[in-house]
């Protein structure tokens, strides 16, 4: 449960640090930039227009760097809340006050770090049940999932559980584990969530829509279930957990025990292929 709850105390104490505060720069990287229908701007130019009102409100550096350094404490303090604890901000409030004035606090060093690992203890103990619950009832729900979508017509099963749909016939050959492969694909979860597609991917000849990478250097139900194609050929993939991360849990969308859906398009294969993977 270490890998689940990555939040530590040393990160609510190292954010008070004007210097980590100033050696940040604002990440525009994913700043969305559709035209606004009210005057032609641009989003991103109205929100740069917005910040720059705001920024020259302050009166002063100081000012401006204090209001830096309570965002960072406040993003430490919302990802504490989101993990279930919920700060006493006027006890906070009066222990960063007696601190700065140099007065004494209700609490020593031991007992302020004592307190900090009971906090701990409990968050990671609410993390781990979280976990837990939601790998049941995935597991639960992919359960169900298989064994209705087993019984529909066109779809088959291999002996190691993977389910698979086949829409189209390839005319070419099939796949080993140690080959590169080049495919079409868009994954989601058996309620139509979307986690990943190759949509974005741009392949060797800058096609984009097709990713590349070596076959045996994926999922198990993919090695399994792309060697059931030939070039050319599409499919729709159903892969149990076991096939696929497991118990994991993948990023924000991908659960633990979760069920994945591929519509799948081998476009060709390149024989013993560089291990390569965008």
């Amino acid at each position: 449960m270490n890998k689940i709850l990555k939040l530590s105390m040393l990160a609510l104490i190292a954010s008070f640090s004007l210097t980590a505060c100033s050696n940040k720069t604002p990440d525009t990287s994913s700043t969305t930039t559709t035209p606004s229908s009210l005057n032609g701007t641009t989003a991103k130019e109205t929100e740069a227009s917005a910040e720059s009102d705001t920024s020259s409100s302050f009166k002063s550096l100081d000012e401006k760097g204090s209001y830096a350094m309570g965002m960072d404490v406040g993003k430490s303090l919302k990802q504490m809340k989101e993990q279930g604890f919920e700060v006493d901000m006027e006890a906070f409030f009066k222990a960063v006050q007696s601190v700065y004035d140099g007065k004494q606090t209700k609490l020593s060093e031991s007992e302020a770090s004592i307190a900090q690992v009971e906090i701990m203890t409990e968050l990671e103990a609410k993390a781990t049940k979280k976990y837990e619950e939601e790998a049941r009832a995935n597991k639960e729900k992919g359960e169900a999932f298989l064994k209705e979508n087993a019984t529909k017509e066109g779809v088959k099963t291999t002996a190691s559980g993977l389910q698979y749909k086949m829409i189209k016939e390839g005319t070419g050959r099939q796949p080993r584990k140690n080959d590169l492969v080049h495919v079409e694909y868009e994954g989601r979860l058996i309620d139509g969530t979307v986690f990943d597609s190759s949509k974005e991917g741009v392949s060797d000849d800058g096609v984009g829509g097709i990713i590349s990478f070596r076959l045996d250097q994926t999922i198990p139900g993919w090695i399994e279930g792309l060697q059931l194609l030939k070039a050319g050929g599409e499919a729709t993939f159903y892969i149990p957990a076991k096939l696929a991360y497991g118990e994991e849990k993948l990023g924000n969308k991908i659960g633990p025990n979760s069920v994945l859906i591929f519509d799948v398009k081998l476009v060709k294969i390149d024989r013993n292929g560089k291990h390569r993977i965008r």
